[in-house]
């Protein structure tokens, strides 16, 4: 008796579930699972957010940097300026992939070389924003309850410390291991101590305290803003009267200047974590699509693919940078403009 063999495929496809390469399934498998992985970071972050939706740090006054305008208000500028770079480098992607298509080798190496630049340009800004974020600009203080305070003058803008601070004639040994009890240790110490602040604020009555708490204008006062945009232009943080203030700041505990994960000037210490945990983690995706670009880069320059008659690889890296591209939009919605 003969053996019938059946030469039907499953998916209709043979060795191409749904008339995709083995490749590109691969891709899209780890893109969706990577999906997920960020979708578990972004809930967290909202409902961390939401839990302490009163004390939550505004955005508008954090990431108020632009390189070379030193001193310039420019609340989110250089991060819109970030997007664009990084949503332009997806642009020049599908235009290195349609390349491809046509088989133009030196299209696809063009674009696939302004795709790497724009990469580059926005993690070196990541890089920027970070150093800008964990060095501060006006510095805090944290009572012994764990409140951050700031200071700002009687028309409500922020004061830096060394706009007070005074220096007093004290000897200031930091905290290591060896020399704290069990395990106490601090940081590099800040540039005041808490004397230098409660000595400083004594003598500068006009300057206040703000606390974390915000609230929002009632519409008799938005009424009279009409010129302002954005999301956050109608929140404010409480400022205390001058008697309030004082007795903050005599319950000073310690002197916060920019961020870690541990305190952060800018007020919820979550908000650094979050900051830098989902951050970090898109950027390293960034960074990793870099690395595979120029190896893909390098392979066009050498006509691998060309001589292979197919671009696919440039495809299915495309898929990769397509996927950090939208990431980013989540983020820079929900991080930055929410």
């Amino acid at each position: 008796m003969g053996t019938t063999v059946t030469t039907d495929n499953t998916w209709g496809g043979g060795n191409q579930p749904m008339g995709a390469s083995y490749g590109k399934m691969m891709m899209w498998f780890f893109i969706v699972s990577d999906a997920l992985t960020f979708s578990g970071f972004l809930a967290a972050y909202g409902f961390s957010r939401f839990k302490f939706i009163d004390n939550w740090p505004i955005a508008d006054e954090v990431f108020t940097h632009f390189p070379f305008l030193h001193g310039v208000e420019a609340p989110m500028y250089y991060v819109a300026l970030m997007t664009f770079i990084l949503i332009f480098s997806s642009v020049t992607m599908v235009l290195a992939v349609d390349a491809g298509h046509q088989m133009k080798q030196k299209k696809v190496a063009f674009y696939m070389l302004l795709t790497i630049v724009g990469g580059m340009i926005f993690v070196g800004s990541q890089a920027w924003e970070w150093k800008n974020f964990i060095k501060g600009e006006y510095g805090a203080v944290e009572t012994r309850g764990g409140s951050i305070i700031q200071f700002v003058n009687k028309e409500g803008e922020r004061v830096k410390l060394e706009d007070f601070a005074v220096i007093l004639p004290e000897e200031r040994e930091q905290l290591t291991r060896s020399k704290g009890k069990w395990f106490m240790e601090e940081g590099s110490l800040p540039t005041y101590s808490v004397a230098e602040v409660q000595a400083g604020f004594k003598a500068h009555p006009e300057i206040l305290v703000r606390t974390e708490k915000i609230y929002r204008d009632t519409k008799e006062d938005q009424a009279n803003k009409e010129l302002e945009v954005g999301a956050n232009h109608n929140k404010k943080r409480e400022i205390l009267n001058r008697e309030a203030s004082q007795k903050l700041v005599d319950n000073s505990h310690i002197v916060v200047e920019g961020a870690n994960l541990v305190r952060n000037e800018y007020g919820s210490k979550l908000f650094a974590d979050f900051f830098f945990f989902i951050t970090g983690f898109h950027g390293f995706h960034v960074f990793s699509g870099i690395v595979i670009n120029i190896i893909v880069f390098f392979n066009v320059l050498l006509g691998t693919y060309q001589k292979r008659g197919s671009y696919e690889m440039v495809e299915k890296v495309g898929l990769y940078w397509h996927f950090v591209d939208l990431v980013w939009v989540f983020v820079f919605t929900f991080f930055y403009l929410v």
